[in-house]
């Protein structure tokens, strides 16, 4: 169950960075062209929303379950997770990076909500997902990065 879930979670990040590059793409026009906030933009950061809080939800029973959150920090002590850079992007950084940038998205849905002008749902929508968007890209687990991961789900 672990590694399929593993697989999902992988696959999900590339869901919310499409979703979000849609959306910061659909608010930067709107704030740029003065458009409505419509019913579309309602529904993409709906969207990115229930997808971010997915994934949230899989990486956290990860986190507890699985070999790299919990498990370590238990076997190996905290200070020893917090001196290896694998072990602390796992244990730390990956987690406590997400769950920030899963904060900011639904900030910005909640946020683009209750605005009073279209011009100030997109800019609030506009920022936060810029925001959350830079911190999924500096903490997901990249091939070249230190907690190096396929780009494609289940292919090394």
């Amino acid at each position: 169950m672990y590694n399929g879930l593993l697989h999902l979670h992988n696959l999900g990040r590339w869901i919310i960075l499409i979703l979000l590059v849609v959306a910061i793409f659909k608010s930067l026009m709107g704030m740029v062209n003065k458009k409505p906030f419509t019913a579309g933009d309602k529904k993409t950061g709906l969207f990115l929303m229930i997808t971010a809080h997915t994934m949230l939800l899989v990486g956290l029973y990860q986190w507890f379950v699985g070999p790299w959150g919990l498990q370590n920090i238990k076997s190996m002590g905290m200070s020893m997770v917090m001196k290896d850079p694998l072990y602390r992007f796992w244990a730390v950084e990956h987690l406590t990076g997400m769950i920030l940038a899963i904060a900011l998205i639904t900030i910005g849905r909640i946020s683009s909500k209750k605005a009073v002008t279209d011009k100030s749902k997109h800019s609030r929508s506009f920022w936060y997902y810029l925001i959350a968007l830079i911190i999924i890209i500096a903490v997901i687990p990249w091939p070249s990065s230190v907690a190096h991961r396929s780009l494609i789900p289940g292919m090394n």
